[in-house]
């Protein structure tokens, strides 16, 4: 496996899932520490780290300034179509490219990537599809886990 790229999907994947709310409107989530440990050693092994995501938050922008993760995607709709112009720009084929996601919006990309995985708690016509099922829930170290697959 030669794996130049990791995209990674964020609600569900990076996170619980859950989006907390304050009375104000604020809105926050938790990323898993482990998780972010193991984002930003990727390059120790040569791998850029990607995130793809349908949503857009300040407090994703945050965590990935902290993480050193330069390729963020948010609001996304056509998660397949900014794979492939991601791949496009670093030079690589989708077969070096490998991707975690929980949901049906993930399905596409899983398709085309070399090498994808779920965490346990995804839904299941993402489980059926992917190459590799984390054993730890989204949020509770799944993308660690898969990192340490590659």
């Amino acid at each position: 496996m030669n794996i130049k790229l990791l995209v990674m999907d964020v609600d569900g994947t990076l996170t619980d899932g859950k989006i907390y709310m304050s009375a104000d409107g604020e809105l926050l989530k938790a990323f898993n520490i482990k998780d972010g440990y193991a984002i930003a050693h990727l390059t120790d092994k040569q791998i850029v780290p990607v995130i793809i995501t349908g949503r857009s938050s300040e407090i994703l922008v945050r965590r990935c300034r902290e993480l050193g993760i330069v390729e963020l995607y948010q609001g996304i709709e056509d998660k397949p179509a900014k794979l492939l112009s991601i791949c496009e720009k670093y030079q690589v084929g989708t077969s070096n490219v490998a991707y975690i996601g929980d949901d049906l919006n993930d399905l596409e990309c899983m398709k085309i990537c070399g090498y994808s995985a779920a965490p346990a708690d995804a839904v299941e016509e993402v489980l059926a599809c992917v190459d590799y099922i984390c054993k730890h829930r989204g949020g509770e170290g799944a993308v660690r886990e898969f990192i340490e697959q590659l």
